[in-house]
């Protein structure tokens, strides 16, 4: 009995697991959030959607990039369009 609540406990364990997993990268691929707000603004267009309800959405999918890219960017680098510094060297003489 005790070996049968274990395999199902764990099974379902796992099954949770791999869920989550699924969830959370759906949420955090920026190419759904792209699609997300595509498929708003087809409905806004079509008139499926008010202008209110595309707004809540719009700015949800603009969060959500900005919360993508400050998890995938390394910390303490400075970005621009053209230019990424990743490290400084600096070498200090005491001769001064």
């Amino acid at each position: 009995m005790f070996l049968l609540d274990s395999l199902l406990i764990n099974g379902i364990s796992f099954v949770l697991d791999k869920v989550a997993t699924i969830a959370d990268a759906e949420i955090n691929d920026p190419e759904r959030q792209r699609e997300r707000l595509l498929e708003a603004q087809m409905k806004l267009e079509s008139g499926e959607m008010t202008d209110e309800e595309f707004a809540t959405i719009e700015k949800d999918v603009f969060e959500r990039f900005r919360e993508i890219k400050a998890r995938t960017q390394p910390k303490d680098v400075i970005v621009d369009d053209e230019h990424r510094v990743a490290g400084v060297e600096i070498t200090v003489d005491d001769d001064a």
